[in-house]
């Protein structure tokens, strides 16, 4: 009997600019269920990341050679710990869910403010744990 231990790769990604719920483009917007509300999205020249009151969206997207669009969404449940990582000027969101898929997400340009804004979703992605 022979056994292929696979483990996926950590995910990162690298958020610059918050975007407000109005502004997100309409694809990212499908996705998303009539029960829970769009708190505030960030995106960088090609990603989205899209966070609401019971999920995470990312839409990863390739726009060099062959476009792709790949989807992650992750309900809160499903994150078994985290942390979060203030540093000068910038912030890292670190996940591990139940499936021992890690998520790291990394957001720069960040003042005060806005690391109190991603203080907010952290706190609403562990309050129904």
């Amino acid at each position: 009997m022979a056994y292929i231990k696979f483990k996926e790769l950590t995910k990162y990604f690298d958020f610059k600019d918050e975007t407000d719920p109005k502004d997100l483009p309409w694809y990212t917007l499908e996705y998303t269920y009539d029960d829970e509300e769009i708190i505030l999205g960030y995106k960088n020249s090609k990603d989205y990341v899209v966070f609401t009151t019971k999920r995470m969206y990312l839409f990863d997207r390739d726009i060099a050679g062959i476009y792709y669009k790949k989807i992650h969404i992750i309900p809160y449940k499903s994150i078994s710990s985290g942390a979060i990582d203030f540093k000068p000027g910038k912030a890292e969101l670190l996940f591990s869910l139940d499936s021992g898929y890690q998520l790291h997400i990394n957001f720069i340009n960040m003042n005060h403010d806005k690391k109190e804004n991603l203080k907010k979703i952290y706190k609403i992605i562990f309050s129904g744990h």
